[in-house]
């Protein structure tokens, strides 16, 4: 069995003080994907840089105390690579990427669009370039998954008020139509969608801390795991954390019948 957890810390340091290594460590999961790290090198304790057990990898922003995604393998991968080739993303640490044999893994942070119109334009400019790169992935006959926080609630049922945030970023319909751009022409596969076909609230990832947002279990599915077919068809457990809280986002684990 390989299990993969992904899960935007909104602040590494936030949530280790939160918790987070026991509960990962106890998981016993072979790649975790972290996003939104909002550190630096220097800024990582000597526990953060070296996970017990784990090979740890990170992409990070060049702005301090901005983005950034991390990778933590429990077997070392062949080969780990930073960003996916365009210069004003890569500096913003939002993809890397780690190979295990025919396996690929990739940890991604899709910008979010919702604190001004520059930054829409931003997610929407890297919508326009990163398509192109799911597509050369889709082809390029490797076993494939790219987990992460994509900003985007895909379908009305993953989010409780889709009918007020139709206007909004993380539900735009040109950001939806991208999501299902990408599934339909890459043939990728949303692992969680293909084991849940109608969860509704179960599937939350993300809730505001404005209001009472999680203790009303007012929620956004913002945190998927996109596969390749193949690698897709593998999978047989897939769940959302919500016992403890270590961001504003929870974790999604999935379990896949495969070997690494």
């Amino acid at each position: 069995m390989l299990r993969i957890i992904n899960l935007n810390l909104n602040g590494i340091r936030s949530a280790w003080r939160k918790g987070v290594l026991p509960w990962l460590s106890a998981q016993n999961a072979d790649v975790v994907c972290l996003q939104e790290l909002k550190a630096q090198f220097a800024d990582l304790s000597d526990e953060m840089k070296a996970p017990a057990g784990l090979h740890a990898y990170y992409h990070y922003a060049e702005k301090k105390g901005y983005s950034g995604v991390g990778l933590w393998c429990r077997r070392k991968p062949d080969a780990v690579t930073e960003g996916f080739g365009h210069a004003e993303f890569d500096a913003e640490g939002r993809y890397l990427r780690a190979d295990f044999g025919p396996l690929s893994v990739i940890s991604l942070y899709l910008p979010s669009g919702s604190s001004s119109p520059e930054r829409q334009a931003a997610k929407f400019s890297f919508m326009d370039v990163f398509h192109p790169h799911l597509l050369d992935l889709a082809k390029s006959g490797r076993d494939v998954v790219v987990c992460g926080d994509w900003n985007i609630a895909h379908q009305e049922i993953d989010l409780k008020n889709w009918k007020s945030n139709q206007k909004n970023s993380g539900f735009l319909p040109e950001e939806r139509a991208w999501v299902s751009q990408v599934l339909n022409e890459g043939n990728w596969c949303d692992v969680y969608r293909q084991l849940h076909a109608t969860s509704t609230d179960e599937c939350y990832t993300w809730w505001s801390n404005r209001g009472q947002a999680w203790a009303k279990n007012v929620g956004w599915r913002l945190d998927y795991q996109l596969a390749s077919p193949a690698f897709a068809r593998t999978a047989h457990a897939a769940a959302v954390y919500k016992a403890q809280r270590f961001s504003d986002h929870a974790p999604l684990q999935i379990d896949y019948d495969y070997v690494l």
